[in-house]
């Protein structure tokens, strides 16, 4: 996987991966290299979506009228 996947890309090619592992009939060494490529599709999804959490920002509106920006918190439960 030497180019640039695009998210939609790597979650297509995951959904691919599963389907092919919950249909049980690739050999063992297949089924191990396909989990190998699924787990890639797992980073690189999320690679991208930390990104994307990172520039997600809540806008708030002050009593005063005024409007700010906060950088998104995840609540970690």
């Amino acid at each position: 996987m030497s180019k640039e996947i695009k998210f939609e890309e790597a979650i297509s090619m995951l959904e691919e991966a599963v389907r092919l592992l919950e249909g049980g009939t690739l050999s063992l060494n297949e089924s191990i290299e396909k989990y190998e490529e699924a787990l890639a599709y797992v980073k690189i999804c999320n690679k991208t979506l930390e990104k994307a959490e990172q520039k997600v920002k809540i806008l708030t509106q002050s009593a005063d009228g005024s409007i700010s920006d906060h950088p998104f918190i995840q609540d970690e439960d």
